[in-house]
């Protein structure tokens, strides 16, 4: 199904060279090419090669439609894993070492494994205990949201020694949790479970069973970059549009999307807002609390004052939904997550209502200055007075699978039109 949709969009320019695809095609097909591009970059994680690479490659792509390329370079995070597993008696699962990761003995930490519930009630005592946190279930992105944190932070008061939390959410897969890019957020080793590799050990807590867990790699900081492209034509009325690129995987619904609108929003702006000044700015180190947005504001952007309207594109901008299916598992369907959230100043909103009409989601915007989440919540503190952004978190977020299948490129051409529509219009008024 996802394929055949993707022949549908690319039917036109399916003879012409990949290269001339993304140069030449017109509107939905280039967009589509655009989406290709940067799935095929691979893992975006925050300084790694794909996120570097495709951020020379959305450079190149500004530069092409006159914007002058400013550079800022971020430091990031890392860690590269060797040996990440938990274990216990024959049962084995690999698991995602929590950023920024506290590393275990290289012989790793054994003890007994003790369930955790997702109000932080544990089964047994946790002295020197591996704690097996349950979390909710739910559409994750953050170990910051309070309802993993709350029992994380109960497990380590109460003398755990590590935890491993397993991420329960509509895929049954792991799930990546942003971090705060600073310092560590726990008391110890965490690392996280996939929910379909969970339940050996679950039943080795209900046993009182011991465990080892290995948290062993390579990390520190590296360095990442911001980019921003400009046309400053001295009018001192600026558009800014911005967009995050970097991500735990290869972010295909989670952040194409915005990519590829980002872009056809730049190369339409550059011909047809002769009267304004035009800011587009992406950033890394999205997945560190917002990091690499906190260093563009107020050194990338103009100030506030001289801004006539923000655009910001997180994420989910179109991902595809999903049946999930009586007998267990997903299928795709040709429609778009609703769960994707417009947020816009209070005196946008009815031309919002009017321009987003029959968009899953984004037919109902909400007041920037009551709503906002990501990237957003900063464009709004630091003072810009006319802004909007889309955020949301669609079922493959933050999973290893968000991948060319979570997204089409159908939806993804529709939504950018119609932020175009909006951009014009904010423009005017």
């Amino acid at each position: 199904m996802v394929e055949a949709s993707r022949r549908e969009v690319l039917a036109g320019a399916a003879t012409l060279p990949v290269a001339a695809r993304a140069a030449d095609a017109p509107g939905p097909a280039r967009i589509a090419a655009d989406l290709d591009r940067y799935i095929g970059f691979g893992s975006k994680q925050a300084g790694g090669t794909g996120d570097q690479a495709s951020g020379e490659w959305l450079a190149a792509e500004l530069a092409r439609s006159g914007y002058a390329i400013e550079r800022q370079t971020v430091s990031v995070p890392y860690f590269e894993p060797d040996r990440c597993e938990l274990a216990s008696g024959s049962e084995r699962a690999t698991i995602w070492p929590q950023p920024i990761v506290v590393p275990t003995a290289a012989d790793g930490l054994s003890g007994r494994l003790v369930r955790v519930d997702a109000a932080g009630r544990a089964a047994a005592p946790l002295a020197g205990a591996i704690a097996l946190v349950d979390l909710p279930f739910g559409r994750w992105s953050s170990a910051l949201a309070k309802p993993i944190r709350t029992p994380i932070d109960a497990a380590f008061a109460a003398g755990a020694a590590a935890a491993v939390a397993i991420t329960n959410g509509p895929t049954g897969k792991l799930i990546a949790l942003n971090a705060d890019g600073r310092q560590p957020m726990f008391g110890g080793p965490v690392a996280l479970l996939a929910p379909a590799d969970a339940r050996a050990f679950l039943d080795a807590a209900i046993r009182g069973d011991r465990a080892t867990l290995h948290l062993s790699g390579r990390g520190g900081q590296r360095p990442a970059f911001n980019l921003v492209g400009r046309l400053d034509r001295g009018k001192r009325r600026w558009l800014v549009v911005s967009t995050p690129r970097s991500g735990w995987f290869g972010c295909a619904g989670e952040r194409g999307g915005g990519v590829a609108a980002w872009l056809h929003l730049a190369r339409w702006a550059a011909g047809a807002l002769r009267d304004h000044d035009l800011a587009f700015l992406c950033n890394s180190g999205h997945e560190y609390e917002y990091l690499g947005a906190e260093h563009a504001i107020g050194v990338l952007a103009p100030p506030p004052a001289d801004t006539e309207f923000w655009l910001h594109l997180g994420a989910n901008l179109a991902a595809r939904d999903w049946h999930e299916a009586l007998g267990g598992g997903l299928s795709p369907l040709p429609g778009t997550d609703s769960q994707r959230y417009l947020a816009v100043s209070a005196p946008l909103l009815p031309m919002a209502r009017e321009l987003f009409a029959g968009l899953a989601g984004l037919e109902a915007p909400y007041d920037n200055g009551v709503v906002s989440a990501g990237e957003l919540t900063g464009i709004v503190a630091a003072g810009y007075r006319r802004s909007a952004g889309v955020f949301g978190i669609h079922r493959f977020h933050h999973v290893p699978d968000d991948d060319a299948r979570c997204v089409s490129p159908t939806a993804v051409a529709e939504t950018s039109e119609a932020f175009r529509r909006f951009v014009e219009r904010a423009l005017r008024g």
